[in-house]
């Protein structure tokens, strides 16, 4: 009996101690303080050698998390649990954040690289004088596809293209409801940050007239068929399109004239940050022009980090299908918070239209 009581005693003592253990690692993991930095952004978004010596410069630990949607870092942040220290939204959300009281103010004085960035990527709208938000990645919405595997006179100057019946089973879309019915919109010559019913009620009629050419709508399993042949034509964002055909030289990218979207990615930090000293460091560090210019690099999106283009190759800076000149940037709309009603009302007409196909 009593080793009976002994086996159960030391027991419950291991249970507990696993128990404070596995406490003490998630605590760890997503406190944070001075000596760590909790660095929140999207999959495949940063060279991860420049984390290993952004820690050797600093002897900052750094904690990397990734997300695949604005909405769902969102969520998170609006719950407070994790302490984030960086965290890289894209302009519409980063509005929202703002509205929410969810961000603190810039530090200007501790941020010496910020003297790097094109000044047409700063003072925007969505974060007047960039009290909240630092530029890290910019580029637009198209189509990428292979011009070997359709007829000729498809060049997709016009988002019509995707609707020609030679494309039948052809089409991929990302995952997005901005992004799909922003193209259902300019389509029509409307606003990608339309709030007129009657336009976006036009916008998924026309969408839903895509049945037959939309093979399916994915996220990041695209790059790897249109880099292997197995896909043909995809509407998806610059940066994903560079990578694709950095692996496969057949493939070309092209913004429909009818208009798209410019999009923007900055770094912010976020209220719950327990290292506010370390994320401006964080900053500062990315905002580095050799940094700068390994990252987009590694990554393949445009930067708007004016210093670091000297360090690129011409062709890249200079190819204006991924840094198209401000002149030709006309007919590009940045997304505008919406609010949660008519976000709302997007995303059911994205589901609408998802469940249309077949």
């Amino acid at each position: 009996m009593k080793s009976l009581i002994q086996i159960m005693l030391t027991i419950v003592i291991v249970c507990g101690l696993l128990s404070f253990a596995a406490s003490r690692l998630e605590a760890g993991s997503s406190a944070g303080g001075k000596g760590t930095l909790v660095v929140y952004n999207w999959g495949e978004y940063i060279d991860p050698a420049l984390i290993n010596q952004f820690e050797k410069e600093t002897g900052i630990k750094v904690i990397y998390e990734t997300y695949d949607s604005n909405e769902a870092m969102l969520t998170k942040i609006r719950q407070g649990g994790t302490s984030y220290d960086v965290v890289v939204p894209s302009e519409y959300t980063i509005e929202t954040m703002i509205k929410e009281d969810l961000l603190i103010e810039i530090n200007h004085s501790k941020i010496s690289n910020l003297k790097n960035i094109d000044p047409f990527f700063l003072d925007l709208p969505f974060d007047p004088k960039n009290k909240y938000s630092i530029p890290y990645f910019w580029g637009t919405v198209g189509v990428v596809y292979n011009p070997n595997k359709i007829p000729e006179y498809l060049t997709f100057e016009s988002w019509d293209d995707l609707w020609d019946p030679a494309l039948k089973d052809k089409v991929f879309l990302v995952d997005g409801a901005r992004e799909v019915i922003g193209m259902g919109l300019n389509s029509l010559g409307y606003s990608l940050n339309s709030r007129n019913d009657k336009e976006l009620r036009e916008a998924v009629e026309k969408l839903k007239q895509l049945n037959g050419n939309v093979k399916a709508i994915i996220g990041d399993e695209i790059t790897p068929l249109m880099i292997n042949n197995e896909a043909t034509v995809a509407v998806t964002f610059s940066g994903q399109a560079a990578d694709m055909m950095f692996e496969n030289e057949e493939l070309n990218y092209a913004v429909p004239s009818e208009g798209s979207n410019l999009w923007f990615d900055n770094m912010v930090i976020p209220k719950t940050s327990a290292n506010v000293e370390g994320a401006h460091k964080f900053i500062n560090f990315m905002l580095d022009a050799e940094v700068a210019a390994q990252n987009t690099d590694y990554v393949g999106y445009a930067i708007p980090n004016k210093a670091a283009w000297e360090l690129l190759d011409d062709e890249v800076v200079n190819d204006e299908r991924f840094y198209p000149r401000e002149e030709s940037r006309t007919n590009l709309e940045v997304y505008e918070n919406l609010g949660l009603e008519l976000l709302g009302k997007y995303n059911e007409y994205f589901l609408e239209f998802k469940m249309s196909l077949k």
